[in-house]
Parts: C-alpha cells; sequence; structure tokens
C-alpha cells in the first residue's frame, strides 16, 4: 500500500513537471519569426489597400503595430492606417490614427507627413463660412506649425498656400457676420465685424467691401471724420475698385478721387501707410 502512494506521488510530480515544460515552451518567442509574421502583416496590409480593401488594410497595419511597437515598422503602419483611411476620406478615422501616431512617435522622422495629413484631414471637412469653426481653426494650428516647424519642406510650401486660402475663408466668415448685423440694422455690431476684416485680414479680398462698409456706417452714424479716413484707405489702395466709387459719393457728392503714385515693392501690407490712422 505505501508503496501504490509512493508511485501515485511520484507520477504526479512527473505530470506537473511535464505540464511546466510544456507552458515554457509555448511561451518561447522567436524574435526572428515575429519580424517574419510582422513583415508579412504589413505586406498583406499593402497589398489590401492597393485592391481598395482599406477596412482589412488597416486591420493588418494595426496588426503590424501589436505585434512589435518597438520596430521600425510600427510607425510606418500606424501612417499607413491614417492614409488608407484618409484615401477614402474618412477623415475623423484618419485623423484618430494621426492622434495616436503623435501619443507614441512624435518625434519620429516623417513627423512632418504626419502633420501634413493630420492638417488636410481638418481643411477637407471645412465646408463653408457659415458653420461652425472647429475644422477651420484645426487646419489653421497644423499648417501653421508645419511652417514654423519645418520650414524647408514642400509640405511647408503647400502649407503657405492653403493658409491663404483659410484667410480668405476666416475673413468671408466676418463679412457673412457683418452683413448679417448690417441687414438687421445692429449697426455697431456691423461696424465690429468690419474693423476685424481691416485689421486682421487685410490682404483678402474682403477688404474692400469691408472698408466701404466702414464708410457708410460711420457716415451713417455722423462720425464724418472716421468715414472720410476709411475712404482714404480706400482710395488709396483701390482706386479702381467699384467700392471706392461708391464710398466717395456717400463722404461728399463733389468728392474728387485722388490719384496717388505708390510704390508697391515698398508696401508690406495693402494698408499700412493708414494704419495710423486708427491707433
Amino acid at each position: 500500500m505505501k508503496i501504490h502512494n509512493i508511485l501515485l506521488i511520484l507520477l504526479i510530480i512527473l505530470a506537473q513537471t511535464s505540464c511546466t515544460k510544456k507552458v515554457e515552451k509555448v511561451s518561447v518567442i522567436n524574435q526572428d519569426n515575429l519580424e517574419m509574421q510582422m513583415i508579412e502583416a504589413y505586406n498583406e496590409g499593402l497589398k489590401e489597400f492597393n485592391k481598395g480593401d482599406i477596412f482589412f488594410a488597416v486591420k493588418k497595419f494595426n496588426e503590424v503595430e501589436l505585434l512589435y511597437p518597438q520596430s521600425i515598422w510600427a510607425p510606418r503602419s500606424t501612417l499607413m492606417a491614417a492614409y488608407a483611411y484618409y484615401s477614402q476620406l474618412y477623415f475623423t478615422d484618419a485623423i484618430y490614427e494621426l492622434e495616436r501616431f503623435f501619443d507614441k512617435y512624435k518625434n519620429h522622422p516623417d513627423a512632418d507627413y504626419a502633420y501634413y495629413l493630420l492638417a488636410v484631414c481638418h481643411y477637407n471637412q471645412i465646408v463653408d463660412e457659415t458653420r461652425d469653426l472647429g475644422e477651420i481653426v484645426k487646419a489653421k494650428k497644423y499648417f501653421s506649425l508645419l511652417v514654423s516647424e519645418f520650414p524647408n519642406t514642400d509640405f511647408a510650401e503647400d502649407a503657405k498656400f492653403k493658409l491663404d486660402l483659410i484667410e480668405e475663408i476666416l475673413a468671408s466668415k466676418e463679412i457673412y457676420l457683418a452683413n448679417y448685423y448690417l441687414n438687421r440694422e445692429k449697426w455697431i455690431p456691423a461696424i465690429n465685424r468690419y474693423k476685424t476684416i481691416v485689421n486682421e485680414y487685410d490682404t483678402t479680398i474682403f477688404v474692400e467691401e469691408a472698408l466701404y462698409r466702414l464708410v457708410e456706417l460711420n457716415y451713417k452714424l455722423g462720425l464724418t471724420d472716421e468715414a472720410k479716413k476709411y475712404a482714404a484707405v480706400l482710395g488709396y489702395n483701390y482706386q479702381s475698385s467699384k467700392w471706392y466709387e461708391r464710398s466717395y459719393k456717400i463722404v461728399n457728392k463733389n468728392y474728387k478721387k485722388t490719384y496717388i503714385k505708390k510704390n508697391l515693392k515698398k508696401e508690406k501690407s495693402l494698408l499700412t501707410k493708414f494704419k495710423d490712422l486708427f491707433k
């Protein structure tokens, strides 16, 4: 009986040892094999992306990151996942992937590309000047960052171009609101909006109308000197403009156009010469 018990104990010990060895064997990871799996997943993601199945492609790109987050393939995969979403206009999903990229790989060599893609995702969601400014502000933020942090890149060149377009959109938002107040005879809010255009968006196409409206409203409120100041600015910069023609008729029916010879090369801004009038 004692012998039987001893044999039973030995069998239990052997069984436990065998199971332990089996678990240890399974838990050992071959790094070379893992890298091969990772590369295979990445290539499969590219293949599916080229076929147009972006959702499966993103799944494979994310799988690469999960397999080996410290490898050089992980940040590339995150960017590819973002680009895959962007290519099919899934901007919100692309933004999510890009934000994850910056959380983990902020100092990556391809950060300029990531910021550009992030900016473009926000830029492409801009609808018009009457909608919420959220996407416009975010696009401006990231394009401005590109210009300041990565000035010598192709991305920065395009960012400058898009920043000019964003300025036009922001100015159009101001003119939309200003005209809204004007049509409801709310003169003071309208004047403030037109002044914003003159002071902050003086290189946009909306500054001519804003100056004319400031002539018109100041004259209506009896502020003749102010009206003449804005008429002078409008005349100096836009002598051939229809807005200038209308403005001098408001201030004085006998008001004559004054032609001033300009040296455009010396002008830093369209309104530089008259900036001190409004200090």
